[in-house]
């Protein structure tokens, strides 16, 4: 038996053959540098302390100079350079690196397997390539979604070609494996480009995307990179969302894609029926999509008459959109997205089968009020059925009576007219009872979700809170609802993700401020308080809120009352859940039995999602006999954005 004294352990190892292996009862073991399965001929320590290597494990150089990383040598390391909250992964199969890893000290890493395949592709050693069919079941197109059925090189997906798999499970196209090391195109006529890890983290000339993992095409001195696939595209695609088929076109200078309206280089793919050029990602654009922020199917198209539209700003970002160039469209509504706005992201959005296409609407707006059963003299409706209460309600005026009741539509103090229910504690303001009822959509699961505010649904739409600009009296533009927007709310202070934005200043609103009431009641006044939106107000530089008696900060919203001088917190006198009515009832979804909102005074309960007692607002189930309670603090998130 060999004996090799192996860097990495302190006890002299011993080669084993496969029956020697076998022989010594250690059944399946890993290797303690790869962590895969340990196979003959290996390595194992003469002490017995359960230390094995694969021979290429073992015999691995300490330093690899990569034909595919000329710059530095990769060097072997027992385990990764970084702190330990610092998730190493490989640049190569882009699986996490525990130990044993080959680094370099421009940020390259890689498996001790992954390193020595690599090299043996670079250096066309290929006799432990082992081919593949093509019509090997294991490797279907349904497999895209994971490793298993991409490239590891391109990471294309292996369907497009015939492969080949190594044992420890690389698979690759057979061109891949067989890939000049230089290449002389006609995108870079310079310096030929040469094939190599993606150290520098170039983006492609081509399709703009950055590749971390697998192998491309680069010129370090002029920091220009390709992938593979790029640079040796299809000369023809044909897809079915487009009606004629597409031709490869080369461009020295950049171009305008019709599909999409952003610029492309080089690549362009052409369609001569139609007279359009296109990128090679825009040859398969969805031609009909649904999308969460408009209730009808929205429709791709090349060129749009402007004359059409009231407004040509995209519903998601605001901007103009270029008619003269593809985008998204709602003929009944005159919506209009950007191409990239409207895929930028994928739980937003889902594809529409072109078969349902008469179909174009999947929601439609009802009327909140689902039967009327009385009216008055003057026609005006005094008795209805609504969607949201079992128990029929009357109109009525009696602020005096009701004054100190709320809406359990819009959760505010009830005044003017208003609808309530004889049987129970139910109001409705009339304005707030006739509002259309809209749903939103959950578009991947297609199940409808609705809006909620506090314990009732809010009456919002997706058309209501972001094709529409919002107008509030303390700021003369209008404000735009930004999904992916991240700062500070200018009305309350606190960081936020998505707002209501000024594109003319510099002026956001957290989602809750935007819907602040502009005149409330409180008990610590007898007349209305005014929300008052002054950014520098010298009155509360030296006064304090009249209900927390705490300092008032002048940048910040807050609610006055000028007969009576008073001044509050918007939070002191709203509370801090204004859109909540303690004993409504609230459905949760994973929970079996409705919920009430209730408020623990002499006892508290623990929850057991987070094992803290419910000192705070709760939900707590309305079925005698069930014990089950929730924070409200702990539901919510999935009630914002």
């Amino acid at each position: 038996m060999e004996e090799l004294k192996n860097y990495g352990h302190q006890h002299p190892l011993l080669m084993l053959n496969e029956e020697q292996l076998i022989g010594n009862g250690n059944g399946v073991v890993d290797c303690s540098r790869c962590g895969e399965k340990v196979s003959a001929p290996c390595f194992s320590c003469v002490e017995c302390c359960g230390f094995y290597l694969h021979k290429t494990c073992a015999e691995a150089p300490l330093e690899l100079n990569h034909p595919l990383h000329r710059h530095h040598p990769l060097v072997l390391l027992q385990n990764p350079p970084y702190t330990s909250d610092t998730r190493c992964v490989c640049d190569f199969c882009d699986e996490t690196c525990e130990k044993f890893i080959y680094h370099c000290s421009c940020g390259l890493d890689f498996h001790n397997k992954c390193a020595l395949f690599t090299l043996n592709i670079a250096e066309r050693n290929l006799k432990e390539l082992e081919h593949v069919a093509l019509e090997d079941p294991s490797f279907s197109s349904k497999n895209d979604g994971g490793n298993l059925g991409k490239c590891f090189v391109c990471w294309e997906p292996l369907a497009m070609y015939t492969y080949f798999s190594l044992d420890c499970g690389f698979n690759l196209h057979k061109k891949c494996a067989e890939l000049p090391l230089k290449l002389n195109h006609l995108c870079h006529r310079k310096h030929p480009l040469v094939l190599q890890f993606n150290s520098e983290r170039h983006s492609c000339k081509t399709c703009q995307v950055t590749q971390r993992r697998g192998f491309l095409y680069g010129c370090s001195p002029c920091k220009f990179a390709i992938h593979i696939e790029c640079a040796s595209p299809f000369p023809d695609i044909e897809d079915k969302s487009h009606q004629h088929q597409f031709t490869l076109f080369w461009r020295q200078i950049p171009f305008i894609c019709d599909a999409c309206g952003t610029e492309g280089q080089h690549v362009a793919y052409t369609c001569g029926t139609c007279s359009i050029m296109v990128h090679k990602k825009c040859t398969s654009l969805p031609r009909i999509i649904q999308h969460a922020w408009h209730n009808h199917r929205v429709f791709h198209t090349y060129f749009i008459h402007k004359e059409y539209f009231e407004s040509l700003n995209c519903i998601w970002c605001h901007e103009f959109v270029d008619t003269e160039h593809g985008s998204y469209f709602c003929a009944d509504c005159n919506v209009i997205f950007h191409v990239n706005c409207a895929l930028k992201e994928k739980e937003w959005y889902c594809i529409v089968s072109e078969e349902n296409e008469d179909n174009k609407s999947l929601d439609i707006p009802v009327n909140s009020i689902t039967k009327v059963l009385e009216t008055n003299d003057d026609g005006e409706v005094t008795v209805i059925e609504h969607f949201k209460h079992k128990h029929y309600l009357m109109l009525n005026d009696n602020i005096r009576e009701h004054g100190d009741k709320y809406c359990d539509g819009c959760l505010l103090l009830i005044s003017a007219k208003f609808y309530h229910c004889s049987r129970c504690d139910f109001f409705l303001h009339k304005s707030c009872a006739e509002l259309p009822k809209m749903k939103l959509f959950s578009v991947h699961i297609c199940r409808e979700t609705e809006f909620f505010s506090g314990s009732k649904p809010f009456i919002l739409t997706s058309n209501c809170m972001f094709k529409y600009a919002v107008k509030i009296p303390g700021h003369k533009h209008p404000l735009h609802a930004y999904y992916d927007y991240e700062g500070q709310c200018c009305a309350c202070g606190t960081d936020i993700e998505g707002a209501y934005r000024c594109k003319d200043c510099n002026f956001e609103l957290c989602l809750f401020c935007i819907m602040r009431p502009t005149k409330v009641r409180h008990k610590c006044d007898d007349h209305p308080l005014t929300l008052t939106y002054d950014k520098i107000n010298d009155y509360v530089k030296y006064h304090y809120c009249d209900i927390c008696e705490e300092k008032m900060d002048p940048k910040y919203w807050y609610y006055h009352c000028e007969t009576y001088d008073t001044s509050a917190h918007v939070n002191c006198v709203l509370g801090k859940y204004p859109f909540i009515k303690l004993g409504s009832t609230y459905n949760e979804g994973n929970h079996q039995h409705p919920l009430t909102f209730v408020k623990k005074i002499h006892y508290y309960p623990e929850y057991v999602g987070c094992g803290k007692p419910c000192k705070d607002l709760s939900l707590e189930c309305a079925k005698s006999g069930c014990k089950y309670i929730a924070h409200w603090k702990c539901k919510k998130s999935a009630m914002l954005w």
